[in-house]
């Protein structure tokens, strides 16, 4: 696949920018996509459309966290187009997808718009985020050394369904001592960093298992790692948006341990 436009996500250097002004690149209609993008929308009916930016800080669906939502509006607020949902293309590397609906108006590419994401959502999605990090590290804290063939797989940090997955079977008596690391870890205000590193410093840290591989990810061999640092706890490569600190997440709560071939499900719920 040849590259159409590589968006700059800014908010990986700056998640507190909830407002951006950029130029667009490209305005196509839902119906006018590839199959492979049109099934990220599944919602996307035919007076939808994507616009692609030069820039965005509209965090993408993905690391198990929901998308932004927002809106994006011209110079003179005669167009504004409603984002409902924010992809990476399947079909351009590195392109950044806005679905949505104009509400007045249209851009056409090389118009100046400016981005404005939904601030509430914004800091939900990012304190969900930032504690499932906080559980995970909770739960490696008390279960590794106890349960065969433990490792740290995959999460889901939507509210409602959020949830972290281990290989290796996590019984029920465990609830209670992943519930106390965690208001332990939390109430420790530690800060939450953001760092970035190649494969060496992965080495540096012993953490070489959790190296990602950057030709998957459609990286230059000179680009680095974008980490998340949970100060005292762990460190996970993340793309996603995150509160300052363990305690803005506010209270975490264990909902459950589940068990199915192996793996086990702990899922969680911010009070």
């Amino acid at each position: 696949m040849t590259p159409v436009h590589r968006t700059l996500q800014v908010f990986q250097r700056n998640a507190k920018l909830h407002s951006l002004k950029t130029a667009v690149l490209a305005v196509k209609p839902f119906t006018s996509l590839q199959d492979a993008d049109k099934a990220l929308y599944k919602a996307g009916q035919d007076e939808d459309h994507v616009v692609v930016t030069e820039e965005t800080i509209f965090h993408p669906q993905g690391g198990g966290q929901p998308s932004d939502e927002g809106v994006i509006k011209n110079e003179d607020d005669s167009s504004h187009f409603d984002v409902r949902l924010v992809r990476m293309s399947t079909t351009a590397e590195g392109e950044v997808l806005h679905f949505g609906r104009f509400g007045a108006g249209s851009f056409k590419a090389g118009d100046t718009v400016t981005q404005a994401i939904d601030a509430e959502k914004r800091l939900l999605y990012s304190r969900y985020h930032t504690a499932g990090h906080v559980l995970g590290s909770a739960v490696r804290h008390c279960a590794q050394d106890a349960v065969e063939g433990f490792d740290e797989l995959n999460a889901d940090h939507t509210p409602g369904t959020a949830a972290c997955h281990f290989q290796g079977l996590l019984e029920g008596k465990w609830k209670d001592a992943f519930q106390t690391k965690l208001d332990e870890y939390i109430e420790k205000d530690m800060p939450v960093e953001i760092e970035w590193w190649d494969e060496e410093d992965f080495k540096a840290h012993g953490l070489e298992r959790l190296t990602p591989d950057r030709k998957a990810l459609g990286m230059t061999d000179t680009e680095k790692f974008r980490i998340v640092t949970i100060v005292g706890a762990e460190s996970y490569p993340c793309g996603g948006t995150h509160v300052d600190s363990t305690k803005l997440c506010g209270k975490t709560t264990v909902r459950k341990i589940g068990r199915s071939k192996g793996t086990s499900r702990v899922s969680y719920a911010l009070v």
